[in-house]
């Protein structure tokens, strides 16, 4: 089993993702450059970052770079793929998610830890958790305020789509708990198969308790366990 993180240009959480991959989930992974193939994988990671420096929208010109392709094939065949803050930008400007990720609600960058609470615990990226699960996970975007029609958004309430909302500490969605504007609360959705995952939180840098928080290995350990 092999795991791919792909590395645009601005990527910056790449080194993060393979090391909790291979250092901490105990998984052989690759990073690999967005000129090169992916082939013999199991699975990709699009981490966070700031790829060509978000020029024109956040993840715009990554989404077009050739690797998409592949990503796309992979996808197809059922191959898990998750994208992370700046990932998720990348899949929604490439169509493999729904939706658009907007400017803040207040139009800051803002890095801070959230409590999300996991509302489909079936997928292979949460079946690790319990449906309901409160977690903590940081976030670090600027423009993480995550926006569909209504007709997309009913699609993704009645499929279960819904990956993760933004909560309180009771695990209510509240408009205090939301730190971005997203609708309906919404951190996380899923394609229609279920395989493909966006999320703005960072799992990444909550795999660890000396991290305040090991939540965000149970996203990668689910991945490696639907793999399996």
């Amino acid at each position: 089993m092999k795991i791919a993180v792909i590395q645009f240009g601005g990527s910056n959480c790449d080194y993060d993702v393979h090391y909790v991959l291979t250092e901490v989930v105990g998984v052989d992974a690759d990073l690999v450059w967005y000129k090169d193939e992916l082939k013999g994988y199991d699975g990709v990671v699009l981490p966070g970052g700031f790829s060509y420096g978000d020029y024109l929208r956040a993840g715009a010109i990554a989404a077009r770079a050739p690797i998409m392709d592949d990503v796309r094939k992979m996808a197809d065949k059922g191959l898990p793929v998750i994208g992370i803050c700046n990932g998720f930008q990348i899949l929604v400007e490439s169509g493999l998610l729904p939706g658009a990720l907007m400017t803040n609600r207040y139009p800051k960058f803002k890095c801070q830890w959230v409590s999300l609470r996991v509302d489909n615990n079936s997928s292979p990226f949460t079946n690790a958790f319990k449906k309901g699960e409160i977690i903590n996970l940081p976030i670090a975007h600027m423009e993480g305020n995550y926006f569909a029609d209504d007709s997309t958004i009913s699609d993704l309430t009645t499929q279960d789509r819904v990956a993760f909302r933004y909560v309180d500490t009771q695990g209510q969605p509240t408009m205090d708990a939301n730190p971005n504007g997203s609708i309906e609360n919404i951190a996380g959705v899923l394609n229609a198969r279920g395989n493909v995952l966006g999320m703005m939180p960072h799992p990444e840098r909550a795999s660890e308790e000396i991290l305040g928080s090991a939540s965000g290995k149970k996203i990668f350990d689910s991945m490696i366990d639907y793999i399996s």
